[in-house]
């Protein structure tokens, strides 16, 4: 079973939904080791991040190689273990253009309902917004849908 939350013509926060039967911590595990983004991600944007980089903390910044080769680092901006965390990222050095990607995992009897949302409210940069458009409810759905396959295998 899945929901998703669209975007209206005035929002620039779109997210997507759904239930799974993992648990919020081998989810959350999935989602906070950069070097395991690759594996779930449904836009194919994520080339790879070395190991090691696995957050704990607000201020962290994690590195992530995009496809293209482009390089960006990720400002982690909300944390819970194990229940939530937000990144902004930019390119290398940068400060970030402004927009924001949140995962937040709620406990459900069963397993747990899985939210993913793009925030791009701050985002100002007339070159990055038919980029930001194009992350739709569908687009976020993808990336859920695969993580959850990852942790349900488990």
């Amino acid at each position: 079973m899945w929901f998703t939350g669209g975007m209206t013509s005035e929002s620039r926060v779109v997210s997507a939904e759904r239930l799974s039967s993992a648990s919020p911590e081998v989810l959350f595990e999935l989602i906070a080791d950069p070097a395991q983004q690759p594996r779930w991600d449904g836009n194919d944007n994520l080339a790879e991040a070395a190991d090691g980089q696995r957050v704990h903390a607000v201020g962290e910044v994690f590195v992530m190689t995009n496809t293209g080769d482009r390089v960006r680092e990720n400002r982690i901006v909300e944390f819970v273990e194990g229940r939530k965390i937000a990144w902004l990222p930019s390119p290398v050095g940068e400060t970030p253009p402004g927009h924001l990607w949140r995962w937040e995992l709620e406990p459900r009897e069963g397993g747990t309902l899985v939210r993913h949302t793009y925030d791009w409210s701050e985002l100002h940069d007339p070159r990055r917004i038919e980029r930001a458009k194009q992350n739709t409810a569908e687009a976020l759905l993808a990336s859920v849908d695969r993580l959850v396959a990852l942790a349900e295998q488990d």
